[in-house]
């Protein structure tokens, strides 16, 4: 990890803060996996740790079901940096809460794989089982591609496992 990718992550972490309801309503997750997870070399393959922020004061309840907006970042091991900010559906079925969301975002390749562009889009669907009255453990799966606009587009596929907290 380099400084450089350091502090743009800090600095994620400190926007994401501010972006808290005044009444101190935020959903804040914690993540962590494998980027480049299919990759048949394995020389991209490498961990992540990310950050997320959902303000449930901006949740909407649509005809297409219930939508809040996300916005978070993450570093792989390789020192890529990935900082988005997009849309989150959520769908119950009792405790088990099923998540697909889109969201584009600025893509930094560090020493990692270099995806094409620094503009990516990351679509992912996620599981997630309410363990307490506020908190959620979660599965996902994601990928992350530049739609073709960049010089090349290899994308990437990711597995995370989340721990979502509403404080």
């Amino acid at each position: 990890m380099n400084l450089k990718s350091l502090l743009v992550l800090v600095f994620t972490l400190f926007a994401t803060s501010n972006l808290v309801a005044d009444e101190g309503d935020a959903d804040i997750s914690f993540y962590t996996g494998t980027f480049d997870v299919i990759d048949k070399e394995g020389d991209d393959q490498t961990s992540l740790f990310g950050i997320e922020h959902k303000n449930p004061n901006l949740f909407r309840d649509t005809f297409l079901g219930k939508f809040k907006p996300v916005t978070g970042g993450f570093m792989t091991g390789d020192s890529s940096v990935y900082l988005y900010t997009g849309v989150e559906g959520q769908y119950g079925i009792g405790p088990l809460k099923i998540l697909p969301s889109f969201a584009p975002g600025y893509y930094e390749k560090g020493d990692g794989k270099d995806l094409g562009s620094v503009l990516e889009f990351k679509s992912e669907i996620k599981v997630g089982l309410d363990l307490f009255e506020n908190s959620k453990l979660s599965y996902s799966y994601s990928h992350i591609s530049n739609n073709d606009w960049g010089d090349t587009n290899p994308g990437t596929d990711n597995e995370q496992i989340t721990f979502s907290k509403k404080f």
